[in-house]
This record gives structure tokens, sequence and C-alpha cells, in this order.
């Protein structure tokens, strides 16, 4: 079985204490986090022969460990975290512990399976397409990718840096409530009965909406909304994030990769070749929908706590599924995964759900800066519903 981590030596110094309000809590870090005097692969070798050791680490990886936080290790990621399948042809597939059959959902895949597994508590990743809220559907956790900004990226690989967020992954939501609360240094808000909107058209993207609707069927119809106007395919969400994500990447990574001309997985070098065709015209109208989308958004929100979506289309696909079905099934995934990180909104993944024995689940996309309430309608949630 392939191990999440690639590299398990002791973290190489010693950081400060500032309290222990994580101690005991195990930390798994993904590989595009700098630590000071470890390599960085970002997924690929070719990237760590080509730069540099860190002379810096993370200040996310630095305030967890201030805090209690032991480190156990860096983890795996997709190349250049330009992938949501989990698969890395250099370093290994993580095994996803929950169905070993099925992906396990990238980029933040060996983050995701070392804290489903047990081998961590806090599993530490970015979200820039999904690279949270996926792997953390597929391996029955909870995952918040966090409110643009809302959280310091220094000394971290880059991949679209106007939609990059860290996130955090957790088997229960009092372990992630305690690392926000670190990490945005306020005090995590009570359980709070929230205020609700289901986004009825996204339901029919996904394969448990069924599961959605009985799952809903048990809130207080007073506290929940229902909305029609989030339709992913008139507002060419998946489209626009394409467009958009994939001119950041040629920006980003372009000139590093027509230099050394790194090995790279087939399908993600298919995505970055399409990257480097794309248009001044084309990234324009891309711009103008990505306002559009961020303005319907806004609209539910002014008169809602958190709308709620499916956070993937269902269950993860088959280790073996078709790489054609793959391209397919990617738009379909960015068709719910983009909204957010087109607005730069958090959202948290809440993993309710079975089917055909494989997890999946729903998540809550809030207001910018939401991303302790949402944890706290979570908690509710969880409770009232269960």
């Amino acid at each position: 079985m392939t191990s999440p981590f690639i590299q398990r030596e002791p973290f190489p110094y010693a950081v400060s204490p500032r309290s222990d309000s994580l101690a005991g809590l195990r930390l798994a870090v993904k590989d595009l986090f700098a630590i000071k005097g470890m390599p960085t692969t970002a997924g690929n070798p070719t990237w760590s022969q080509t730069h540099a050791i860190p002379q810096a680490t993370s200040s996310v990886v630095e305030t967890l460990l201030a805090h209690g936080a032991s480190y156990v290790g860096k983890t795996v990621t997709d190349e250049l975290a330009y992938s949501l399948n989990g698969q890395n042809k250099h370093y290994g597939t993580p095994v996803n512990p929950v169905t070993p059959d099925r992906l396990p959902g990238g980029s933040s895949s060996g983050s995701a399976v070392a804290v489903a597994a047990n081998e961590a508590d806090i599993g530490l990743g970015t979200d820039t397409g999904g690279s949270i809220r996926v792997p953390a559907s597929y391996n029955r956790l909870f995952g918040l990718r966090t409110t643009h900004d809302l959280i310091a990226r220094d000394n971290m690989v880059a991949l679209a840096p106007s939609f990059d967020t860290v996130g955090v992954m957790t088997r229960d939501l009092s372990t992630l409530a305690s690392v926000m609360q670190v990490l945005c240094d306020t005090p995590a808000p009570e359980p709070l009965q929230p205020h609700l909107t289901l986004a009825d058209s996204l339901l029919d993207c996904c394969d448990h909406a069924d599961l959605i609707r009985q799952w809903s069927d048990r809130l207080d119809s007073s506290s929940l909304l229902h909305d029609m106007s989030l339709d992913a395919a008139a507002l060419d969400v998946a489209e626009t994030f394409r467009i958009l994500q994939g001119a950041e990447i040629r920006d980003e990574h372009g000139e590093w990769l027509s230099v050394n001309q790194p090995d790279i997985a087939e399908d993600i070098q298919q995505r970055i070749d399409a990257s480097m065709r794309i248009t001044i015209q084309q990234q324009q109208r891309a711009k103008s929908t990505q306002q559009q989308i961020a303005e319907s958004l806004e609209k539910v929100l002014s008169q809602t706590d958190a709308i709620i979506i499916p956070t993937t289309p269902g269950i993860a696909p088959r280790l073996d599924a078709p790489a054609g079905s793959m391209v397919a099934y990617r738009q379909q995934l960015l068709s719910l995964t983009a909204f957010a990180g087109l607005a730069g909104l958090p959202q948290l993944h809440l993993p309710l759900f079975t089917l055909h024995n494989a997890p999946c689940g729903l998540s809550l996309i809030g207001k910018k800066g939401s991303d302790l309430a949402l944890i706290s309608y979570a908690r509710w949630l969880m409770e009232y519903t269960q």
C-alpha cells in the first residue's frame, strides 16, 4: 500500500511555544508548504531539483506547531496541485482507507488519507478548485476551504494565486474548530442554528440528491429557503474557472515548465498544454462571467447564513475508471467546486452520507470571513439531524 507520506523525518528545529491548545494532535503537512531545511517537491521531483532548500517555514505550519500540534510528516500531493484525483506517478497514489478501490481525491490526497487512516489528526492542505473539499468527501472527513486571503499563504507553492487558499481536514468538528480558532486567533463560537438555502438546481448534478433532500426535510422549514438561481450550466461555472485558473497557472509556472520540461502525468500535462492556448479574449469573457457568478452568490447569501450544495457529484470514481470518463467527470466536479473559488468564499464539507458503501456529503458555502461561523452551523446541524 502506498503511504500518504513522502517524508517522515522529525521537524528540523524547535518552534517557540505559545499555547498547548492543540497538544496531542498530529499534523500532516501537504508538500506545498515550505519547511526550513526540508526540500519541497510540489509533487514532482524536478521541482525540488530546481529549487533551493527553503530557508523559511510557512507561517501556518509554525502557528500550528507553536500551539502544541506535533508534526508527523509531509504528504503526497498531485503534481503542482493541478488535479482533483489524488494520484501521483512519482510518489505513488495514497490508498483511500475508506474505499481502497477508489480514488483518494486531490490534490491534498496525502493529508486526507493520513487523517482518514488515523496517522494524523490535522490534515493541512490547500484548495484552489476543490483540493480540500474533494478528498474530504472521498475519505469521510470534514474539510474546510477557507475564505480567500483569510490565512497567510507565505512560503507555499502557488498554483493559481487568486484562487489558492489554505485548508484543513479533520475527522471531527471539534478538532477543526480548535485548529481554525488558532489560525484565525478568534474564539470558536458555540453551535448556532443557521438559516440555510438549498441550491436545488445543483442537486441535478449529483447521484446522492435524494439523500440530500431527505436530510434537508429534517430541518425546520421556516429556516430553510430554496433557490433555483445557482445553475452551474447556465452560469458556465466550470468553463469560467478552467479558463481563469489555467491562465494563472500559465503565468505562474509557464517559464519553469518550458525551461525544465519536467515529466508530468499525462492528464495534468494536457491541462497545462490547454492553459498555454488560453487567449486574452477568453480571459476577459471569463472575468465578466466570474463577476456575474459572484454577484449571484452574494444575492443568495444576503438572505441566508449559508448555501447548501453537493460537494461532489457523488462517491469517488474507481481507480480503474477510463481516462476519457475522468475528463468529463472533472468538468462535472468543477461545476460544483468552482462556485466558492470564483467568489473567494469559504466552504465546509460535511461527511453525512453513504452511497454504494462509499462516502459522500454536502457543503455549506458562507459569506466571506464566516469560516468559524460555518463550523458553528455545522456543529448544530450534526446534532440536530443525526
